[in-house]
């Protein structure tokens, strides 16, 4: 996992690239996963490069489905990507809720077994539509839930509700599948950071994910055309079929290594350790909408909710 970004314009100027996505002086935590690496100039730079180089071959070369596909409903952090999410049940009077990576947050990566329930929260998302293009600033509440334990996700409540974001901005939230995502599924990565969408499939799951400090369980593996960058950690991952939201985008192994940050490795029922460099992983989410209840308040006792609890 990568280290989150806190101001490339500078580089970008000396790079002669043009602009960079819009940043919040926010303060950020260093560590794991796709958020923007900012080690040195030249990993922003990189990282620059390779997402431009990405988003031209995905223009030019798109999957023959991806017309169902867009960035609508992605957010963009000031470190990471993200997305407005419903549950099935979810009513369009309830608060709008905003999905990411636990390793995310500006207030630090989440220690092992730590899990963060309705913390107060004013963080900012810049909502964007179809075409990629920044259409409002939404405003959390409050953080419902945040763990990098088993999974790496947060999920935040925004002050705005769904059928006011529809309103003012024609934009609908992504739902999530509440069902295990399926090998072999058509798949886009839709990053809100970099305006970004990444086709591929999925290509299977691995039972325990291992990266430094954190073990994630049941992970989704990409195929290799999704060649996620930092910055895309966060990012809904969307069945092409069906517009839904199977997991979250989250990390990838950059340099061989095994089970170190940076390079996630898969161990198997049998404790067999597999290293996959240049493959990327996402964290699912179907058990995700068994935690929460009416108007989406977030309910950890209830009988089906297997998150991770305090």
């Amino acid at each position: 996992m990568r280290k989150p970004l806190v101001a490339a314009l500078s580089v970008l100027a000396l790079a002669g690239m043009g602009t960079a996505p819009a940043v919040a002086a926010e303060p950020a935590a260093a560590g794991v996963g796709k958020s923007v690496d900012t080690d040195t100039v030249t990993s922003v730079v990189h990282d620059l490069v390779t997402s431009t180089t990405s988003a031209v071959k995905q223009a030019t070369s798109p999957s023959p489905t991806l017309q169902a596909v867009t960035l609508a409903g992605t957010v963009s952090l000031s470190n990471c990507s993200g997305s407005v999410i419903r549950f099935p049940n979810s009513l369009d009077t309830d608060p709008a809720l905003v999905l990411s990576n636990g390793h995310c947050l500006t207030s630090g990566f989440p220690a092992p077994g730590q899990v963060i329930t309705n913390q107060a929260s004013s963080r900012t998302f810049g909502l964007l539509n179809s075409s990629g293009s920044r259409v409002a600033t939404l405003r959390a509440s409050k953080l419902a839930y945040a763990t990098m334990t088993d999974t790496d996700v947060s999920i935040y409540q925004l002050t705005s509700t769904y059928a006011t974001i529809k309103s003012s901005y024609n934009i609908s939230p992504l739902t999530v599948q509440d069902t295990h995502p399926t090998a072999g599924t058509a798949i886009t990565v839709a990053s809100g950071y970099w305006k970004t969408l990444y086709n591929c499939n999925i290509d299977g799951f691995a039972y325990r994910l291992k990266e430094g400090d954190w073990t994630w369980k049941d992970s989704v593996r990409y195929t290799s055309a999704c060649n996620t960058i930092g910055g895309t950690s966060g990012s809904p991952v969307i069945d092409q079929a069906t517009g839904k939201v199977v997991a979250v985008n989250n990390t990838g192994n950059e340099d061989g290594e095994s089970c170190t940050v940076n390079n996630p490795c898969e161990v198997s029922e049998s404790g067999t350790v597999t290293v996959r460099q240049g493959i990327n992983y996402a964290q699912e989410i179907y058990n995700i909408p068994a935690c929460f209840t009416t108007r989406n308040q977030l309910n950890l006792s209830a009988s089906t909710c297997t998150l991770p609890k305090p």
